[in-house]
């Protein structure tokens, strides 16, 4: 059983965590499905408002995706939430990805 589909069967069998949702975008959007990488990503900041991680990857996907004004929010917010907790490797990638989309 590969690790989608190991993950995809603890999301049904009602395991639903961000940590799992963080891990099954995260493999979706390296798997090429991006759409369905943000769905996934969207539910664990959800779950967890204070994932930095989850809110970088969230919004580095939109930007990808070239939803701007989507990856703008996201990243602000977690810009926000890293502040907060002193993540600071993600408030500096969180922070450049914002420069990018003022070019």
């Amino acid at each position: 059983m590969s690790l989608r589909e190991r993950l995809e069967a603890a999301l049904a069998a009602g395991q639903d965590t961000a940590l799992l949702r963080f891990t099954l975008g995260d493999l979706l959007v390296r798997e090429g499905e991006p759409d369905a990488g943000c769905a996934h990503l969207r539910r664990a900041v959800e779950l967890d408002p204070d994932y930095s991680a989850a809110w970088k990857l969230l919004g580095r996907t939109q930007l990808k995706a070239g939803d701007d004004a989507a990856a703008r929010e996201t990243l602000s917010r977690g810009l926000d939430v890293a502040r907060r907790r002193g993540d600071r490797q993600a408030e500096r990638e969180m922070q450049v990805f914002l420069k990018r989309l003022e070019r």
